[in-house]
């Protein structure tokens, strides 16, 4: 793996780069070992860093806001590009169509559908992260899901070509999609509805306040751990399961939700993926029912 080429086109474009990086410094769980490299491009700059790293065969990946993300503790191999950069909103316009770059926050969309009257993603108000991480997993709520709204996605290919990628072809899944892993979303185009701005900041209020009561979201967490399991809450099936509170190391089973798991005590990957194993064995010996992990779990296994 020969990363010279990629160092010196990132000094010659003054675009930001540090080797041996602890990702603990860049989740929401506060937990994560070193990365190789890691890269903060902007837009204009991405389709020749993918280019470089492919042809150095350095492993790569995106990451927004570090959300729904547990990296492990013995770090990640090559580079981790993150998306902070690509913040922009790029368009607005009047029948309703917001495109923005993939490292927007989320949250930046759904207040200005709020202030425009764009009826869609009101469900979505409270979830964290990006953009791109958002459409990767298809991020949802109250029965919005972001698939619902995209129209399009412009992706990034190894070989450094731009593609636009229609939102039918996406495969979106639930918590998931099918676009390929080793591309990178740039932007998106969401397609909303034009509705009284009054009716659409009451709705997405409430379902925040919702949030509020019901979730753990000023506590250091990972979002959601586990998918519902045919449409049952994870939270319920884990809290009948007697799970609720259960700690190892410095993780804990949220005692208001039990999906999610909190650190709140200086805790590990380690601690987190063996409370994970406890949970998912509980579960299954209560209820005969195998829990899928929502969270995206990645490093050095």
């Amino acid at each position: 793996m020969n990363n010279n080429s990629l160092k010196e086109f990132c000094i010659e474009k003054k675009i930001e780069i540090r080797l041996n990086e602890p990702m603990s410094n860049h989740t929401s769980l506060k937990i994560g070992g070193i990365a190789d490299i890691v890269i903060f491009p902007d837009e204009g700059n991405m389709p020749e860093i993918i280019k470089i790293l492919s042809e150095s065969g350095i492993p790569y990946i995106a990451i927004g806001r570090g959300t729904n993300l547990l990296v492990r503790e013995n770090g990640i191999d090559g580079a981790v590009i993150f998306t902070n950069k690509m913040n922009k909103i790029i368009n607005i316009t009047d029948n309703g169509r917001i495109i923005a770059q993939a490292g927007c926050s989320l949250q930046k969309i759904v207040s200005l559908s709020v202030e425009l009257g764009f009826a869609g993603m009101e469900g979505l108000a409270g979830i964290p992260g990006s953009i791109g991480g958002a459409i990767a997993g298809n991020a949802g709520s109250f029965g919005y899901e972001i698939k619902d709204i995209v129209d399009f996605i412009n992706i990034i290919s190894p070989d450094g070509s731009i593609r636009l990628l229609l939102g039918s072809e996406a495969g979106f899944t639930y918590r998931g999609s099918n676009i390929p892993l080793d591309s990178i979303i740039t932007s998106s185009c969401f397609s909303l509805k034009i509705d009284d701005p009054v009716s659409v900041n009451k709705k997405t209020k409430e379902y925040l306040n919702e949030k509020r009561l019901k979730q753990p979201l000023s506590q250091a967490s990972a979002g959601c751990v586990f998918k519902n399991h045919d449409a049952v809450p994870a939270g319920k099936i884990i809290g009948e399961a007697g799970c609720r509170g259960m700690s190892i190391g410095g993780i804990q089973v949220s005692r208001l939700h039990a999906n999610y798991f909190i650190n709140n005590n200086g805790g590990s990957a380690d601690d987190f993926l063996m409370l994970m194993d406890i949970v998912s064995k509980s579960v299954k010996d209560r209820f005969n029912i195998i829990l899928e992990p929502e969270i995206k779990i990645i490093g050095r296994n």
